[in-house]
């Protein structure tokens, strides 16, 4: 644990110029306010400092909207990518009125369910091991007006390029579904991957891999060490914001869109997850795959409340793009040791109890991981509370089951609406332990329908065009 003193002793020592106070907005985006060193004292670390927060997206109206970051000094690290020496330190919200966490701060919501956990006696930690792909791009291109919509994306290893006059073209392009894990010079990121995992741990993320993945266009992915809740989101917005940066700095963009690509995999988030107690794991056992029951029960309350938590673990209309069979997504709410087309893995860890846990497959990286930890698990904690089994497992490759075989298997929302049709119906498990505020619930469900779903409704597609015009 670092404390306010010794921040304040690291911008002195270090000549440190500019404070970035970071913070998280409800969709899920970083936002920053910049100080000069002497506007920080010990005061900031409990009563914070204030902004206007009438701009944020989710948030409150502009007649509420004077806030304050209150600032944590566990996340504190230099900013590698500022001219000026720069130290940047997330911060929680607090309300200014009553000095009260602010409730629609997703960091606020993430500390209410590691309280709730503790308040339950089942636990007192709740570890997540988030695993964000991404693709790295060349060139981005996207618009839309009343009379033309378009996207356009391009990367050096698109395998589309092959026969591109790039003056030499040198081949080397990963096929579709091929790009796990070749070599270089078939693997051209092997630099830029390194290059962003050695900065993150100079911002204090615990690293651990970095490799390619499966499709083609430069689906990538970094691995660092699983967290405590609030941690592991602090670290996945960390890793975000250091892998788009070093990319823009070799002159490529990024994005953690699930599906950028048509007609290759999709980018996931697959969430490793598991309860501690007093230092001991809770989730090793003598059931099935060497889980407890307690493990069971979790993994039945996820199950049981996927559809709604899909509305926050899966939070775009594109995410519904990347869950759907055929490429390797998790559209099958089962569970199975080892097996990827089921919606929940148990990873074959050994008989280390250490290393019990379950693998959320479904989520990705457009969501907002402080409430998308938070609800996941708030759902493991209903079912381990109403004892909530999750049936027999799926031992088989899920894609290969016969049409009867298969109409049998609960399935994933097909879109962002029906997800959030979900959540409206099942929230009780995020709000009655009071994580989760009605008022949260509902300024989502709007805010989503309202910037998302409804503004897609009404735009024409441009396959529409190949599909109709000429009707």
């Amino acid at each position: 644990m670092t404390t306010p003193q010794e921040v304040l002793k690291l911008i002195q020592d270090n000549n440190i110029q500019m404070i970035d106070l970071k913070f998280i907005d409800t969709p899920g985006t970083w936002q920053h306010l910049t100080l000069y060193h002497n506007q920080i004292d010990e005061t900031a670390f409990t009563d914070g400092v204030p902004f206007d927060g009438s701009s944020i997206r989710g948030w409150k109206a502009i007649n509420e909207s004077d806030m304050s970051m209150v600032l944590d000094p566990n996340t504190a690290w230099i900013d590698p990518f500022m001219a000026e020496p720069t130290l940047s330190i997330i911060c929680s919200i607090q309300e200014p009125r009553t000095g009260e966490p602010y409730n629609r701060c997703p960091r606020v919501i993430a500390q209410k369910a590691v309280d709730y956990l503790v308040s339950t006696g089942v636990g007192d930690t709740a570890f997540f091991g988030p695993e964000a792909e991404f693709f790295i791009f060349d060139d981005a291109r996207f618009d839309q007006t009343a009379n033309s919509g378009y996207y356009y994306v391009d990367s050096v290893e698109g395998a589309w390029n092959s026969g591109k006059e790039e003056g030499p073209n040198l081949a080397y392009k990963p096929r579709f579904k091929q790009g796990y894990f070749p070599v270089a010079p078939t693997d051209s990121f092997q630099d830029i991957r390194t290059e962003m995992l050695l900065t993150m741990a100079k911002c204090g993320v615990p690293i651990e891999k970095q490799h390619h993945e499966v499709a083609t266009g430069g689906q990538c992915e970094l691995g660092f060490r699983f967290g405590k809740l609030i941690e592991a989101a602090d670290w996945l917005m960390t890793y975000k914001y250091v892998i788009k940066n070093v990319a823009k700095k070799y002159g490529k963009t990024v994005t953690f869109m699930p599906k950028p690509i048509f007609g290759d995999n999709g980018s996931g988030m697959h969430c490793h997850q598991s309860i501690w107690k007093d230092g001991q794991p809770l989730f090793g056992g003598d059931k099935y795959a060497g889980l407890s029951e307690m493990a069971l029960h979790y993994i039945g309350g996820i199950l049981r409340h996927a559809p709604a938590l899909l509305a926050i673990t899966n939070p775009t209309t594109n995410s519904y793009k990347r869950l759907v069979p055929g490429y390797e997504a998790p559209v099958n709410l089962a569970y199975s040791q080892g097996n990827r087309s089921a919606s929940v893995r148990i990873p074959l860890s050994g008989s280390n109890p250490k290393a019990k846990r379950l693998e959320f497959r479904c989520p990705d990286a457009t969501s907002n991981p402080y409430l998308a930890f938070a609800a996941m698990l708030c759902a493991g904690l209903d079912g381990i509370k109403n004892k909530i089994h999750p049936g027999e497992p799926l031992d088989k490759n899920i894609y290969e089951l016969s049409p009867e075989e298969l109409a049998k298997v609960p399935s994933t929302p097909g879109s962002l609406e029906l997800a959030l049709e979900a959540l409206d119906n099942d929230h009780a498990f995020l709000t009655e332990p009071g994580v989760f505020t009605e008022d949260f619930i509902q300024t989502w469900i709007s805010y989503k329908l309202d910037n998302e779903v409804n503004p897609m409704r009404l735009r024409p597609h441009p396959y529409e065009f190949a599909l109709y015009y000429d009707c």
